[in-house]
């Protein structure tokens, strides 16, 4: 996991770069995205793996799939990776320039996962207290997760806040087991 990620930086930096000085970051981030969907798409998938196909032949494949949905710019960019032999990468450095964009944007986003559905009032409160804490613009998902018994874990960025009966109780009984 390390290695793609320090093989996928270069790519991710040197798109992120060239999107941010044209101004194209949401169109970029919209590309990537759906590159990385389509690449990851099964029959995409082991055609893209096909070891006996050239892979500008491969890229070239990609990138009529993809048709209107990539600037030309992207099927360049597609025809880099694969002279390189990083087609593969494609899903990792869309995460890497979407992690780039935000801290560009200065948003940051959360996932919440309560116990119940949270209320407007509870999500606007919460929202508000993650923004005083990370200093940045919070966008935010939430999902229910009736296991967690009460409460909620919040995922931001690398930070897990995990707020759960359920979590509270797994370190009460750890706590006790090491007793």
């Amino acid at each position: 996991m390390a290695e793609l990620a320090t093989l996928a930086r270069p790519y991710a930096n040197a798109v992120f770069d060239m999107a941010r000085q044209s101004g194209d970051l949401d169109r970029w981030s919209r590309t990537l995205g759906f590159l990385a969907a389509a690449a990851a798409h099964p029959q995409m998938q082991s055609y893209l793996e096909a070891p006996g196909l050239p892979e500008e032949a491969k890229a070239t494949r990609l990138s009529d799939v993809c048709g209107d949905e990539i600037q030309p710019s992207a099927v360049k960019f597609l025809q880099v990776l694969a002279h390189n032999k990083r087609l593969s990468l494609l899903a990792e450095i869309r995460e890497q320039f979407e992690s780039l964009r935000a801290q560009e944007q200065q948003t940051l986003d959360v996932e919440v996962t309560s116990a119940f559905e949270l209320s407007a009032a509870e999500s606007d409160k919460l929202k508000a207290a993650l923004h005083t804490r990370f200093k940045r613009e919070v966008s935010m998902t939430s999902k229910v997760d009736a296991s967690l018994l009460g409460g909620a874990v919040i995922r931001a960025g690398d930070t897990v806040i995990d707020g759960s009966v359920r979590g509270k109780l797994r370190k009460l009984a750890e706590s006790i087991q090491r007793t």
